[in-house]
């Protein structure tokens, strides 16, 4: 019978034998923010859709191209979450976690979804970590945020990446780049593409950030955003450097990073490699000072980052990192007859909430096929049950690696001490 249908376009199954590579990279993480001072929060996976285009911004192809958006049975406009700060902020606003004192410092682990081409570590549902940092609008929290990346990178032994900052400036500023831009942009007019046209008199900045090739090549040579800052966000930005400096965070300023969400301000950064191909972002971020207050809240600084798991599994095989499987099953317990059977069933059973990973054959198999099995799933010993050891009240446990055996008191004690002391 042929498969009804295949897993939707854009998304992938995580089967068995790859789950303990995502486990691997979830715990390094998770210890990570913990040792940074974040804590967990968890959110829903779908939004009203007004939450994006409030926060994430209109002129992005995220809210403009890219939203799985549609009305529910009640006629409401909800949108599977493309990304997760706007949900981190409507969640803290919600529950008033800033009444508890700033700063506020979450980290989340959660898929999101982008209706855009499916490619080689971006999938239309992706998995993503993210911190936010919610409080501070000093310069050594932006640090702090990056030494979290830049941590996290260097435990899951990714080397081949390299740190790209930029400030974008703040509103104060901007108006005067954007000025900058459109008199710049309006001079080559005729190579952006249809949507840059667009963007040109709404949010200019949004240009540097086509993937257009003809606007790429223009945007080679437009205006910097650093040299068109006011002396708050220079001097913000000079902080930060002196600040990663004396972290030995090695850094480039990249004045073309801009970053594709609207509220970013000041501060946006990326960790880029090119180990996977074309160079591509492996973790990126930034500053975004008016997020909260275009969400209902009072006036909060705010920044964070995003990281995507399939893509850093890639660049951690590409790199050579290996990283280590897990322990099996500890025991398997073959069985000769039915009596045996029996009792095989109970002392798994009392062995595994003993702690120890035991395994049983409920196949059928004869004796020889339990052994090759036992072997297959990579059973650290064996035992062999049958009348003899059941009489006698003692069973011999085989090393599976050496082939050697030594006998061992048919007791769920005897044999959970056993094994737990090899």
């Amino acid at each position: 019978m042929a498969l009804l249908t295949g897993a939707p376009r854009g998304t992938k199954d995580v089967i068995p034998a790859q789950v303990y590579k995502w486990q691997y990279l979830e715990d390094t993480l998770r210890r990570c923010a913990r040792d940074f001072g974040f804590t967990e929060i968890r959110f829903p996976t779908f939004e009203h859709t007004e939450l994006f285009l409030r926060g994430v911004g209109d002129t992005t192809d995220v809210v403009q191209k890219e939203m799985y958006t549609f009305q529910d049975k009640g006629g409401r406009s909800i949108t599977l979450r493309p990304e997760g700060t706007a949900s981190v902020v409507r969640s803290v606003l919600e529950n008033s976690l800033y009444a508890a004192g700033l700063p506020l410092k979450v980290w989340y682990m959660a898929p999101n979804y982008r209706y855009e081409k499916p490619q080689a570590g971006r999938l239309r549902e992706h998995h993503q970590f993210g911190v936010e940092s919610l409080g501070s609008a000093s310069a050594t929290a932006d640090a702090e945020v990056i030494g979290l990346a830049d941590t996290f990178l260097s435990r899951l032994g990714i080397q081949t990446v390299a740190l790209r900052i930029n400030s974008i400036g703040c509103p104060k500023c901007r108006p005067g780049y954007h000025e900058a831009l459109r008199a710049y942009f309006n001079t080559h007019e005729e190579k952006l593409c249809p949507t840059c046209h667009e963007r040109l008199e709404r949010n200019p900045l949004r240009v540097l950030d086509c993937k257009d090739e003809g606007c790429r090549g223009v945007a080679k040579d437009a205006p910097h955003t650093t040299d068109h800052l006011c002396t708050e966000c220079a001097e913000h930005f000079e902080k930060l450097k002196s600040c990663l400096s004396a972290m030995g965070i090695v850094y480039t300023v990249d004045t073309r990073i801009v970053r594709g969400l609207d509220y970013y301000t000041k501060t946006v950064f990326e960790f880029v490699t090119d180990c996977i191909g074309a160079q591509g972002t492996v973790c990126g971020g930034g500053r975004y000072d008016g997020l909260v207050e275009a969400l209902g809240g009072p006036s909060t600084p705010g920044l964070g980052f995003g990281s995507g798991l399939e893509r850093l599994l890639m660049v951690m095989e590409a790199s050579g990192v290996e990283i280590p499987k897990p322990d099996g099953c500890a025991l398997f317990v073959a069985a000769i007859g039915e009596r045996a059977q029996s009792e095989a069933t109970l002392l798994v059973h009392k062995l595994r909430r003993a702690g120890v990973a035991a395994e049983q054959d409920t196949m059928g198999r004869s004796l020889k096929a339990q052994m090759k099995y036992a072997d297959r799933i990579g059973a650290r010993y064996c035992a062999v049950l049958g009348d003899d050891e059941l009489d006698a009240g003692e069973v011999k446990i085989k090393d599976m690696t050496t082939g050697t055996a030594e006998p061992c008191a048919l007791s769920v004690e005897a044999i959970a001490s056993y094994i737990k002391q090899k």
